[in-house]
């Protein structure tokens, strides 16, 4: 089956056009996407603004062209913190429905951890015993940990480091007080719920997923994106910390020439380094392994998931 799987981000809106059956993993087959920062169109009253609700309903559109023209047989569409947050975010998608017939589903916070997890799993298998993953959005962080398909618990903050970007580090590079003041807010946010994640059990594997701890790895040595999928990629709490501390002394220009960053994202990698830091130092981990399966594959998994099996239609 060719599906199509479009995910509304805080940061990036991406159609993913995959091959896949139940069993099997996704195969990716196409992909476009836009970093529209829907975060950069929310105006004071924290309403989506006229020209983010057109930019969102034109890309819109255009995926249902591009699915179409693909032969997608499935389209599945979701949003995360962006569109739940904003004041308007039912008035947007139901005026996005009436103009291009698309459903988008809205995740919820545990939902984007849990699914998260899912995939995370699926990638790493029953072998890894109980994993503890982490992924930072622009909008929020998500924090899952269990030692099933789904999570013992599953936790969503809103540390994303667009969000955190916004509200926390107006200068660039930002002031000293201005990284000690967002350092002091995302360690009391995630240390509230360090006690409720670790109280089912120290993780056997700890692991990240999502652009930014992408891009932080690759800052720190990680094998480049071209090198392919099945290269092993990690992060280190001591590299970690070094990163943490310099990246919060560069302008976004300086930190969009490191290996790996995009131009696009380079403002905001100094406060997904403080969370990221943060995590690593209030869960103690050591070294966090980068999954290249995020909240994207788990939704494609959980909607494989619900395809007849072979053994289903055997007749009796």
């Amino acid at each position: 089956m060719r599906l199509g799987v479009l995910d509304i981000g805080s940061n990036t809106v991406h159609l993913l056009v995959v091959d896949a059956h139940r069993g099997a993993r996704p195969i990716p087959a196409y992909s476009h996407k836009e970093e529209m920062r829907l975060t950069e169109h929310l105006d004071a009253a924290g309403a989506l603004s006229a020209e983010g609700i057109d930019l969102l309903g034109a890309f819109v559109e255009e995926a249902v062209r591009i699915a179409e023209d693909k032969g997608v047989e499935d389209f599945l569409a979701f949003a995360t913190s962006a569109v739940r947050e904003s004041a308007n975010g039912e008035q947007v998608l139901a005026r996005i429905d009436e103009r291009s017939g698309v459903n988008i589903e809205v995740l919820s916070g545990r939902d984007e951890a849990r699914l998260t997890f899912l995939a995370v799993r699926r990638w790493f298998g029953w072998s890894a015993g109980r994993l503890l993953a982490f992924d930072i959005g622009g909008g929020s962080l998500e924090i899952a940990a269990g030692y099933d398909e789904e999570p013992d618990v599953a936790v969503s903050l809103p540390l994303g480091a667009g969000r955190l970007t916004r509200d926390w580090l107006a200068g660039d590079p930002p002031t000293p007080d201005e990284v000690r003041g967002l350092r002091r807010h995302v360690r009391a946010e995630i240390a509230r719920e360090v006690g409720d994640v670790v109280r089912f059990g120290r993780p056997t594997r700890a692991v990240a997923t999502s652009k930014t701890f992408k891009q932080l790895a690759r800052i720190a040595g990680a094998a480049p994106s071209g090198d392919g999928f099945y290269v092993s990629r990690s992060l280190s709490r001591q590299d970690m910390a070094h990163w943490a501390a310099k990246l919060t002394t560069m302008a976004a220009a300086e930190r969009a020439a490191l290996p790996g960053v995009s131009e696009g994202r380079a403002a905001q990698l100094a406060a997904g380094a403080v969370v990221a830091d943060a995590a690593m130092d209030l869960f103690e981990v050591d070294r966090l392994e980068v999954c290249p399966w995020a909240l994207r594959e788990g939704v494609i998994l959980r909607r494989l998931d619900l395809l007849p099996s072979r053994l289903d239609l055997a007749p009796r």
